[in-house]
């Protein structure tokens, strides 16, 4: 038994030897066709643009270090907003997560009803503080309540701009 056994063991170890081929001759054959290939010539590199010097005289120009508006000292009545007066509940909040939801007028005096993201809703007449930028209502109309921010130019000091808080819908 031992002829047929080991005979079957050898053709065994033969097939198992041929089928454990790299698997790359494909590979390696188109590798080789590329590069049978002949090169392409290059594209010719574009000849460089000749600098151009340019000497700054400064009799007729800004200085180009300089801020485009100069800082300025504040004087004593300029813009700028209160640090020191307490803050107010809508001030935690920026103006565009606050909902108008309504009005209501008490002895001619007419409030806005301001909903925050907390779905707390306060009755706040014109004066009163609201969102991030320093605003100050200004006016409560039935559609919306108008605003003044403090807001910082840029350069140092303060502007105003306009905002708006809409009723919701």
């Amino acid at each position: 038994m031992r002829g047929p056994g080991l005979l079957a063991s050898a053709l065994a170890a033969s097939l198992l030897l041929s089928a454990c081929s790299d698997g790359k001759d494909d590979l390696r054959a188109y590798i080789e066709r590329i590069n049978a290939r002949p090169g392409q010539p290059l594209e010719k590199l574009p000849e460089p643009k000749q600098y151009e010097t340019f000497t700054y005289r400064e009799r007729d120009r800004r200085n180009p270090f300089a801020p485009l508006r100069p800082e300025r000292e504040q004087p004593d009545n300029a813009l700028r907003p209160d640090q020191n007066r307490p803050r107010e509940p809508l001030e935690a909040f920026p103006l565009d997560a606050l909902r108008m939801v309504g009005t209501v007028q008490v002895r001619g005096t007419r409030y806005a009803l301001i909903e925050d993201p907390e779905n707390v809703v306060h009755r706040v007449p014109a004066g009163t503080h609201a969102g991030q930028n320093y605003g100050r209502i200004t006016a409560i109309t039935p559609t919306e309540v108008r605003l003044v921010e403090i807001v910082p130019d840029g350069f140092g000091g303060w502007s105003e701009r306009p905002a708006s808080i809409p009723l919701a819908e």
